[in-house]
């Protein structure tokens, strides 16, 4: 029900409630019925179910099998080496995906302990949780709205409700009643807001899950979305078991049918199974995001979640909060039109609440600190001039009056200050300060003010006018209508949350890297298109739609015109959620910013979810990652970044899956030629962890591309079509130089053990010279990659000629004449990586 549209009197009516309340047997009854005030959690997964959920995974599962086929068949080192390799695997994705789900407690930890109600005719405090339905509830500043409110009284009530709606100043609360065509909510208080200053009732018209912030929980706690990298490699892992499952089952056959013993077979099909797998893929993924997630660190960027890293490489529409990100998050004067700066910087400095502390924080009214900023800035400070010129004194700001007023004591003088509504005080002015002195004031100094503030109100400015007299001796103090006449008017003053300097070089560079920036906040439209336009997210006329404008718009036509919205106002959490789904629908991979509990569910649904350092902890545990310095910049950064890693992840992907289709399509052709198989488990094992593992953890940290953030964000595949043929064309030049130094040796009468260790061994080498041509062209800043190659050279040197790996691996010492040989073999690696380089573009 639209509580809002109902009156005071049709709002209890329909709660069969009244304006003193509830009496508390009524109260029972009715939390009986409609339950605790409480949010409910979703049963979840327990540690065991999140831990063999870990084994679900196709790769996962077809290396269990090749561990236990390997087992059976004698091979109990392949098979304990396999099964490492599963258990670290499991135990890192049960770590992260047990850790992921706090935002829900973080939910529950935010309601409040106790409300003060109206029961029995009476103030009584009672546990929030046993609010219901009906109950009176009384608010004063400083304190926790504890259910969702229809306003019945309020005297100069504000509300803070920047964690729910993400509006930077407080919104001040009325019990009238709000007619259907309008969006607002200001006779509504929701759960877990603030009462920023004044006093009001309401009545409970929400409780629980039914509240604003219960829906909100609901909506977190669906499953999360899959990223595009697990999308890639969940891909990825059924075409290589699918071929996995497939080439063993044929070369299995094959063998049976020309008779090679059962035993021997089933070897084969574990090699095939083995070299059809890239074992350390899951550990090489998991370290190079690891070692992104330290680098973003550096940079004010923690990921929570390691798969997001690579998400924001693939991010082409950034959905981004103003206040705060693209903004300051403080209320600064941008634009100052005055006929007397002296008077305009007492009045500033003097009729105002706000104090700074020692440590330069400024506490208080948004505005004030604004006002106190601009006066210290011309050399007034508020606590020196209120020590020489006394507060004799206050009428507070109202909502009716519109307007601060102070009385001070100005050397042998007082004074009357008011700042306010520009339009309130030139009401009451009778006299300007101009060039010529204070004069009467004339139709076209009026006009001239209020063209002033048509001009400073059109750029988004909040604007307040000045004015001031000196009070006659006898003048009466108590007498505050008479005070606040024949005013002297001194100027106007426009203050704006400014924008960023670096968030606009920020945007320009998200704009050179084909990435759409669009602004979402809860701030006005006007204020929020000006921001829009001054840091450069659009250009010529803005497309900009409140939450209202939102809500009139079927999906269909919100789809078609998603593309050109850039400024999003006035919106409520389901419909960040609606722009995030939108955005989706039209193939965007799409990043959305937060800080407030309303961002929750969007946080959640994007492809990555983005926390402000300084917002609620909701927000936090809901996002994928957390700016620390709540800067829009950093997210460009953090982008550049992704972009990297996703790089890095295709190269050491081409590299691993050279050595995989290399190994395949020798030990295939080999068993089709009737060779015996030149590689056995151990040593394919070797090939795919040892070997592949340090050169390709070392391809994991390469340099970015020249130019990484000058292109259009990536939307191939994990292994676009270039790839895809210089890991064909590597394959089967692997394949055939091994298999021709391999036939070469057996047809000349070299005995197979030292055949097959120059066989393995050149195979080893194709790996070290292959992955020089996986490298970036960021120059030559990795110095992992060189120790890298370095060790997997020397461990391989160990296979060969250490006495007890020989016996391992079953190998034999190479002669000077035959590393010869292997090497100039090898590299024909660099031959055809050349040639298609230079025909494939």
């Amino acid at each position: 029900m639209k509580w809002k549209k109902l009156s005071v009197d049709e709002t209890l009516k329909t709660l069969n409630s009244s304006i003193n309340g509830l009496n508390s047997s009524e109260a029972q009854k009715r939390l009986s019925e409609h339950g605790k005030n409480e949010l409910v959690e979703e049963k979840k997964a327990g540690p065991i179910t999140i831990f063999f959920g870990q084994f679900k995974d196709i790769l996962i599962l077809i290396l269990l099998i090749a561990a236990v086929a390997a087992y059976f068949v004698g091979d109990t080192l392949d098979a304990i080496v396999i099964l490492i390799v599963v258990i670290i695997n499991a135990v890192v994705g049960f770590i992260q995906e047990y850790r992921a789900e706090k935002a829900m407690e973080k939910l529950k930890g935010l309601i409040s302990a106790e409300a003060v109600v109206l029961r029995d005719g009476q103030e009584q405090k009672v546990p929030a949780g046993e609010l219901t339905l009906g109950d009176i509830v009384l608010l004063e500043e400083g304190d926790n709205v504890p259910a969702d409110l229809r306003i019945v009284e309020s005297y100069d009530l504000l509300i803070d409700e920047s964690a729910m709606t993400g509006e930077s100043l407080p919104v001040e609360k009325h019990p009238n009643t709000i007619s259907s065509d309008e969006h607002g909510s200001e006779n509504m208080a929701f759960m877990e807001t603030d009462v920023a200053s004044g006093r009001g009732r309401g009545v409970v018209v929400e409780t629980g899950m039914d509240t604003e912030i219960g829906k909100i929980a609901e909506m977190i706690q669906g499953e999360e979305e899959e990223t595009p990298l697990q999308q890639k490699i969940a891909s990825l892992g059924k075409t290589l078991g699918l071929l996995a499952v497939v080439v063993c089952s044929i070369v299995f056959a094959l063998e049976y049918f020309q008779g090679t013993p059962l035993v021997e077979t089933f070897m084969t099909s574990v090699s095939l199974a083995v070299a059809a797998v890239p074992e350390g893929l899951p550990a090489i993924l998991t370290l190079t995001l690891a070692l992104g997630m330290q680098r973003m660190a550096k940079s004010n960027a923690i990921v929570r979640k390691l798969l997001a890293v690579e998400t924001l490489g693939s991010c082409n529409v950034i959905c981004t909060d103003k206040t705060g990100t693209l903004t300051l998050n403080q209320m600064t004067v941008r634009d100052a039109r005055v006929t007397d700066p002296e008077m305009v910087y007492t009045i500033a400095a003097l009729c105002n609440n706000a104090t700074q502390t020692d440590d330069g924080k400024l506490l208080g009214d948004p505005t004030d600190a604004s006002l106190l900023l601009y006066a210290n800035e011309n050399g007034y400070n508020r606590k020196e001039m209120e020590e020489k010129n006394p507060r004799l004194l206050e009428i507070p700001l109202d909502s009716t009056r519109k307007r601060m007023t102070t009385v001070n004591q100005i050397g042998p003088d007082r004074y009357i200050l008011i700042k306010g509504a520009p339009e309130v005080l030139l009401q009451k002015c009778s006299q300007i300060d101009g060039e010529d002195g204070v004069c009467s004031i004339k139709p076209e100094d009026t006009e001239n003010a209020m063209k002033d503030l048509q001009e400073m109100t059109g750029s988004a400015l909040r604007v307040l006018g000045f004015a001031y007299r000196k009070l006659g001796p006898e003048e009466n103090l108590e007498d505050k209508e008479e005070l606040e006449k024949d005013l002297i008017f001194a100027g106007l003053v426009g203050m704006m949350d400014p924008p960023r300097e670096e968030a606009r070089q920020a945007i320009a560079q998200a704009k050179k890297a084909g990435i759409r920036v669009v602004m979402i906040t809860g701030d006005h439209k006007d204020t929020a298109v000006a921001i829009a336009r001054e840091i450069g997210i659009a250009e010529g006329e803005i497309v900009a739609l409140t939450g209202s404008d939102l809500d009139k718009l079927s999906d269909q036509e919100f789809e078609n015109m998603v593309d050109d919205v850039s400024v999003y106002a006035r919106v409520f959490p389901e419909q960040k959620v609606r722009i995030v789904e939108t955005l989706k629908k039209k193939g965007h991979v799409a990043s959305m910013t937060g800080d407030g509990v309303n961002d929750a569910p969007a946080l959640k649904k994007a492809a990555i979810g983005v926390a402000m350092g300084s917002g609620t902890d909701v927000a936090k545990e809901s996002a994928d990652m957390l700016l620390q310095d709540d800067n829009f910049a950093t997210i460009v950064k953090a982008v550049g970044e992704g972009r990297t890693i996703f790089d890095n992840i295709r190269r050491f992907v081409r590299f691993q899956l050279s050595t995989n289709i290399g190994a395949i399509l020798t030990i295939t052709s080999a068993s089709v030629m009737g060779l015996p198989i030149p590689f056995n488990p151990i040593q394919v094992l070797w090939i795919n962890i040892i070997m592949d593992g340090p050169p390709a953890q070392s391809l994991g940290v390469e340099p970015p591309e020249k130019g990484v953030m000058e292109r259009p964000p990536l939307k191939e595949e994990i292994i676009p079509r270039r790839n895809l043929i210089k890991i064909a064309v590597a394959g089967v030049v692997m394949t055939v130089g091994t298999l021709a130094l391999y036939y070469y040796l057996l047809s000349g009468g070299t005995d197979l053990t030292k055949a097959m260790t120059m066989a393995f061994t050149v195979f080893v080498m194709y790996q070290i010279f292959n992955v020089f041509n996986c490298r970036s062209d960021g120059g030559f800043t990795n110095k992992f990659f060189f120790i890298a190659i370095g060790a997997s050279f020397l461990l391989q040197l160990g296979v060969i000629y250490l006495p007890f790996l020989q016996g391992v691996f079953r190998t034999t010492a190479l002669g000077a004449f035959d590393w010869v040989v292997i090497l100039l073999v090898a590299c024909t690696i660099f031959i055809s990586d050349w040639l298609v380089g230079k025909f494939i573009k």
